[in-house]
């Protein structure tokens, strides 16, 4: 498989899209999910997040409230009982999406033998999969900081495992780059983290998500590749 693969391209290889994802939800939560005719559940989900997103952004989430999710989306609260018992759960599950498709591409590119091909690849996996995922990448960066303990670990933990995914394949480079590798992963983090924390800037812009992901890659190899100093 190329390392130079396209957001289109990308689209056909994620593991969670903006079809699919509704899907994986009601299977991963089969157990706690009270609805079984699928179609409606599947309809009801996409609201019930939707709406969560909305709202989280309007008023944030800790101040929204189950009665609320309830009036965007036209649930009665036993409705809404039948996909989430409380609105630790609701984060719960967005983070576990967040998680879930953060692990399941790298395994994607492990066959990729040259370090700076395969940290392209994770690149632009990663920016593109924030595109797709945009407000769930958004809500977890921005509003795990008022979960409980367990919750703001769990996304704590996703974003280091990124973070030593990086700096793992940056110390495989020869000749090793200049600068500690766990630093250089952060800086990485960084860079494409900017595309869906602050999704307006390059909006206004009219700035494309593969010219995003070419000039963060770009500013990468510049500085880890071969021809730095």
């Amino acid at each position: 498989m190329s390392t130079h693969f396209n957001f289109e391209h990308f689209q056909h290889m994620t593991p969670l899209n903006g079809d699919n994802i509704w899907s994986y939800i009601l299977d991963r939560h089969a157990g706690s999910i009270g609805v079984k005719r699928r179609k409606p559940a599947l309809e009801n989900l996409e609201r019930i997040f939707g709406a969560t997103f909305r709202l989280a952004n309007d008023v944030g989430f800790r101040a929204m409230s189950l009665r609320d999710l309830c009036r965007e989306t036209g649930l009665s609260m036993g409705g809404l009982y039948g996909y989430i018992a409380s609105k630790d759960q609701l984060a719960e599950m967005i983070e576990d999406v967040v998680c879930h498709a953060t692990r399941e591409m790298p395994p994607v590119f492990s066959h990729v033998a040259v370090p700076l091909d395969r940290l392209e690849a994770l690149i632009r996996a990663s920016i593109y999969l924030s595109e797709i995922l945009q407000p769930w990448f958004y809500f977890v960066y921005m509003d795990s900081r008022v979960l409980q303990a367990e919750q703001r670990s769990m996304a704590k933990n996703s974003e280091l495992y990124v973070q030593t995914l990086i700096a793992d394949v940056i110390a495989e480079i020869e000749p090793r780059p200049a600068g500690n590798p766990t630093l250089l992963a952060a800086h990485c983090l960084a860079l494409f983290q900017d595309w869906y924390v602050k999704r307006w800037k390059y909006r206004a812009a009219k700035v494309h998500v593969d010219d995003f992901a070419d000039s963060v890659v770009l500013a990468v190899r510049s500085y880890l590749g071969p021809a730095a100093p």
